[in-house]
């Protein structure tokens, strides 16, 4: 359990932070980024919870809970060393992966196939849905850096790129299943 009785300690104050094992990087990090990312990804998606229907809302959640995961796997580095923390490392596992695919392949059974590029918006649930999409591909970019440089659990960054294509899906069921998307005219304005 996390307890926190304080929320400012100072110890960040030089431009470094703690990860996940203890050990201290910059903020600019690109592990750092890659959490911190996935972190503004599950305020975006609070956003989108205003907006939502009580089965998408719970969805939602669980997606939401699941990037409190991701954070958490992303914060600790040197996977080869989990069993030396002495509890329980917090890692994406392949169940949470499978669940997100189940749930892309039920909502594209009941989506017509595109025939154009569909620009962000219709709806505001479709509309925040489209920002969480976004931000989810940036945190994606960012965990892709991070594992060319370093040890990320190849899990989270599979994760993140289902994930992104759950809230495509899921932002075309808001725009009545598809029916209501916005079309992108290509040259449409020239």
């Amino acid at each position: 359990m996390v307890v926190l009785n304080r929320i400012y300690t100072k110890t960040g104050d030089a431009g470094q932070t703690a990860l996940a094992d203890g050990s201290r990087v910059a903020k600019h990090d690109l592990r750092v980024a890659a959490y911190g990312t996935v972190d503004e990804l599950n305020a975006t998606l609070g956003l989108a919870r205003l907006h939502a229907d009580d089965d998408t809302n719970a969805a939602l959640a669980r997606i939401q809970n699941d990037l409190f995961d991701l954070g958490a796997d992303l914060a600790r580095p040197a996977m080869e060393k989990d069993a030396e923390a002495g509890y329980p490392v917090l890692r994406v596992i392949e169940t949470q992966l499978t669940r997100l695919e189940s749930e892309i392949d039920a909502m594209v059974a009941r989506l017509e196939p595109l025939r154009s590029f569909i620009l962000p918006g219709g709806t505001p649930l479709a509309a925040h849905l489209h920002l969480c999409r976004t931000v989810a591909r940036r945190a994606e970019r960012e965990a892709t850096a991070l594992a060319a440089t370093d040890t990320a659990n190849p899990l989270a960054v599979k994760y993140l790129n289902r994930l992104s294509d759950w809230f495509f899906c899921a932002a075309r069921i808001a725009n009545d299943e598809g029916r209501a998307d916005v079309l992108w005219v290509p040259g449409g304005n020239r």
